[in-house]
This record gives C-alpha cells, structure tokens and sequence, in this order.
C-alpha cells in the first residue's frame, strides 16, 4: 500500500490563547502564531493542529462554538487566519483545524431557534427529553465537567442533552439536516485550504436509542462513556468520508472517548473509510484514583502502561494507524506526570520520553511546550484555575467530601488540564516572552530556565533533542514502518521494545524510573550503533542510569 503523508508526519499542537500573543491583550492570537510559524518549521514538525480559534463565548476555551464560519475576535479576523495559512503553506506547513461537531454552544443560532419552540425546524437538532413523572432528568447520565448530562429548560418544560457544559448542547446526529450542515462547513473550510481535522470526541456523535440509564460511578452519575461509539457513528464517519473527507488529500485524526483496539480498526482503518486515525486514551487513564477518577492521586505503573501501548501497537498493526502522544490541551505535562521535573533530572527525562513515543509505530504529536520540557505549575490556590473540568469536578469531589480543600489542589497541581495551558516560555523576559499585558493565565514562575531561548541555543537542549528524533523519521522507514515487540513485558523500569522493517532493526530502551539498573543487549544488538540516546556511555555498557533512553540499530 502506498504510503500516504500523514504517516511520515509529525504534528504539533498550538493551543492559540496560549501560544503567543502579538497585540498586548495578554490572549495569544492568530498572529501570534504567524510570526512564531518558522519556530515550529525549525523544530522539524510538518503540521500544525490547531485548537478552535471559531466565534465561541469561551465558557470552555474555544470548544463551545457559536459560529464555525467565523474567527473569535480575540484571535483575529478571517484575514489573520488567511494569512496564517498562505505563510504556513509557503514554509511547508500544513493546518489542521479542530473540528467541534458532537456539541455546539447555546449561543449558536441553531440552538436559539431549537429552544425557542418544539415547533421549531431547529428543535430536532438537538436531543430534548421529557422530564420523568417526578420532574427530574430523564436518566442517570453524567456530565464530564461534574453533575448531570440533562438542563432543564423551561422555554419548553424540556430537558436538553450535554455531555459536557450546559452551555454546549449536543447536537442530533441522527437528524439528516444536522449532518447536511455539519459536512457543507466542512467542505467551506477545506475549500479554503485547510489540510484536515482534528475531531473532537466524535467517538459521542451517535447517542444511545434507548437512553437508558447507565452503571453508576463515585459521581452519582454515569460516565459519558455511556455514549461512546454508538449504534450509527461507523455510518456517519463513512458517510461524511464519501460525502467529504475522500474530495481532500487531507489528514484526519479522531478523538475516540472509549474507544477499544477493535472499534480503532474501524475508525482509523487502513481501508481509508473513515478517519486516518484516532486518539485512544486507555494510556491516560491507567494512573487514574480508583475513588476519585482522574481528579484523584495518580498511582503510575509502568508495567501497565507497556502493556497498553503494546496492545495498541499490535492490534492495529496491517489494519489501522496510531496516533501517539503524552500530552494535548487535556493531559498535564508529561514530564511532571511520568518523568521527573526536578532540576537533575527534568530535561534527562523530558528525553527520555520522547525516546520512548517517537520510535513507535504511529504519527507522533507534540503538544506546544512539550519539547521544552516544560512543567506541570504549583498553583497556590484554586481560585487561580481556569478550566472548567477541573474546577467542576474538584468542587463536586470537595462537596463529596471525596477531597479536602487542600488535596484539591495538590490535585490541581498534579491534574488540572491548566498545567497545559499556561503560557508558552519563549524566553526568560517578562511574561516568559508571551505578552507585554496581563496574561489570561497565569504564566508558570519557571519561564527563567525553561524557555525556547535557551533551548535554542543550546546543542544539548531538549528542543535539539526533538529535532532529532523527527529528522531520524523522516530518513528511516524502520521507524516509519516496522513492525513492534515489546520486551521485557514485566521490568517495572525498563521500556524494552524493537522495531523491524526488512532488514533494519531498531532496539529502543527506556528507564522510566531512578534506579540504576544492569541490562543485557539481546545478541542481535551487540555491536549495533547508537541511533540517538540522552546518556554519554556506549553500548557495552550494561549499566542503565536514571531516566536513560538509547536506540540501537543493526541492519543485516
């Protein structure tokens, strides 16, 4: 099978109210990004997935859309986001919008006219349900940002659907006219050149019919799960590819909330019906509290983790592609989760990492800052929180009497999807470089030893690091193409697998722990040359250091 672009490709995330801002409001912005576009070039990625930057009120960042046609005017203009695009695709960069089709906001047009009346043309195109004889919701679902799926509306004496805020209503797959309006935006962004989508939670698009009530959790309620990969979604995303998606050479990648090894092979088959790939997240939440959900105290285990990935990598080996990453918008810092943020052993780490993802079988993502090796913030109270998930959960868990005020924000500290948010640390001026305002969150007091500035200058810098690894992808189809073993399954340190093309083989070995551990090369790489590595000792040495990472490779 030829190979498509996309799977040579590497993909990195900017999260534009982050990013960079370029008029002094203290909100990155479209232009922003355009001036810092030959940064990302100089990092080595070919696409830039780019978080919703469409009109939205902002209750939850950009992801409650009011008007997909339209640029929010803290971003910029339709013209900034033109520009953009023409100098991105002059440097060889392609854009991936972020695509925000299970829900809408309630300010969307379509939503004011669905409440105003059950007459409406619009009311279909949304999930209303009547109250049970009691008044209260229609089932037990939940919310993912804490309490009910269901809002009362007494316009109508109904209750409306959200999996997420109230203020994002989810939409009615099931109604035609909603996918009609859904598939022609779509085709009005790719005809303006955009080179794909990211999906967000399209694995929610095709609800239950029954809507039954679901296994209840510590919440009181069912998780949203209840609604992943629903009775129609394989139909939908085959109709939207015929309809769409197969007119573009574009790339597409979905964000699957519950999605299994098996389900994956249908949404990101190498058949090319649906999707190019999609996000699994059974890797992140192996650390969640078994009480408390992701908003708990995370209990990593390595073995566990290994297995997961490896699973993955050969369950869609001849059949799907993966999509690899550690970090997003949603994830905190991958080095304060799993590595080690401290000043001996961050950047170590922070390589170590990267090792361990980028020689995996997969279209790697970097999440802005990641290749600095930033880190997760010490927030000192919550009230310096911003996102939405993790206030409602943390004060649902306090009001449970699940967390104390204090373990909430060591949770916070550990967890919050803020820790990915904090400004971008271009530099160790004001503001780490990011604004010459008030920033919109605050900015993460490490900016002084941790920015782009530094890493740039430096041959030894975690970015020089990343520049590697994706230079040695785009040169070498073993890591491209070969297929993966998982050794040393039950090591509680080691990360040992290999990779396999033709006559190329690749050793990779990762220490995701401080101990200093003795390992013996298996006979086929003895001898064999050291790819990249974050050690300075060679192969014949057996002793494996804190968070060392090295990839050995043969050709016979």
């Amino acid at each position: 099978m030829k190979q498509k672009w996309w799977q040579s490709s590497v993909v990195y995330q900017v999260y534009p109210r982050s990013f960079r801002d370029s008029n002094g409001d203290g909100i990155g912005d479209i232009p922003g990004i355009t001036e810092r576009l030959e940064y990302i070039k100089a990092l080595g990625a070919d696409v830039i997935w780019l978080s919703p930057v469409y009109e939205s009120p902002n209750d939850d960042n950009g992801y409650d859309i009011s008007d997909y046609c339209s640029i929010m005017p803290e971003f910029g203009t339709m013209h900034d986001f033109d520009v953009m695009l023409e100098k991105a695709h002059s440097l060889g960069l392609r854009i991936v919008m972020d695509l925000v089709v299970n829900h809408t906001s309630d300010e969307h047009a379509w939503f004011a006219a669905s409440r105003s009346s059950k007459d409406s043309a619009y009311r279909d195109y949304y999930i209303w349900r009547d109250p049970k004889e009691d008044g209260s919701e229609p089932n037990n679902w939940g919310s993912c940002f804490g309490g009910s799926a269901w809002k009362y509306d007494e316009t109508t004496g109904q209750y409306f659907l959200h999996f997420f805020s109230p203020k994002q209503p989810d939409l009615n797959w099931d109604n035609p006219k909603v996918r009609d309006e859904v598939f022609a935006m779509m085709s009005w962004w790719l005809d303006k050149g955009v080179d794909g989508f990211r999906m967000d939670v399209i694995s929610l698009i095709s609800k239950p019919e029954d809507m039954r009530d679901g296994d209840v959790m510590a919440s009181g309620y069912t998780s949203f799960d209840v609604a992943s990969n629903g009775p129609h979604v394989h139909d939908y995303l085959r109709e939207m590819n015929r309809r769409v998606l197969s007119r573009y050479d574009i790339m597409t990648v979905g964000e699957t909330p519950g999605v299994t090894v098996e389900e994956a092979q249908k949404y990101a088959g190498l058949d090319g019906k649906e999707l190019c790939m999609c996000f699994q997240f059974e890797h992140m939440n192996l650390d969640a509290d078994p009480v408390r959900g992701k908003y708990g105290f995370p209990q990593f285990d390595l073995v566990a983790l290994k297995k997961n990935l490896a699973k993955w990598q050969t369950g869609l080996e001849g059949k799907a592609w993966n999509a690899l990453y550690w970090n997003n918008h949603d994830q905190p810092r991958v080095v304060s989760r799993w590595g080690d943020d401290s000043d001996r052993y961050r950047e170590k780490s922070a390589k170590m990492l990267a090792t361990c993802l980028h020689m995996m079988k997969g279209t790697p993502f970097i999440y802005q800052g990641e290749e600095l090796g930033m880190t997760n913030c010490r927030w000192e109270s919550l009230d310096e929180l911003n996102d939405i998930e993790t206030i409602g959960n943390l004060r649902h868990h306090i009001a449970s009497g699940l967390l104390t005020e204090e373990q909430a924000l060591a949770v916070a500290r550990l967890r919050s999807r803020d820790n990915t948010r904090t400004p971008f640390q271009w530099d160790s001026s004001a503001n780490a470089g990011f604004t010459r305002g008030t920033p919109w969150l605050r900015v993460n007091p490490d900016y002084e030893k941790i920015n782009a500035a530094d890493q740039m200058a430096r041959d030894d810098s975690v970015f020089r690091y990343y520049h590697e690894l994706i230079s040695l992808r785009k040169r070498m189809d073993v890591i491209v193409h070969g297929t993966f073993t998982l050794l040393e399954a039950d090591d509680p340190d080691l990360f040992v697998y290999k990779r396999e093309f033709g006559k190329e083989k690749l050793l990779v070995v990762c220490n995701f722990s401080k101990n200093e551990r003795e390992y013996i090369m298996p006979e086929p790489f003895c001898g064999g040359s050291v790819l990249i590595g974050n050690r300075s000792s060679g192969t014949e040495d057996r002793i494996i250091g804190p968070y060392d990472a090295f990839v050995i490779y043969v050709k016979k």
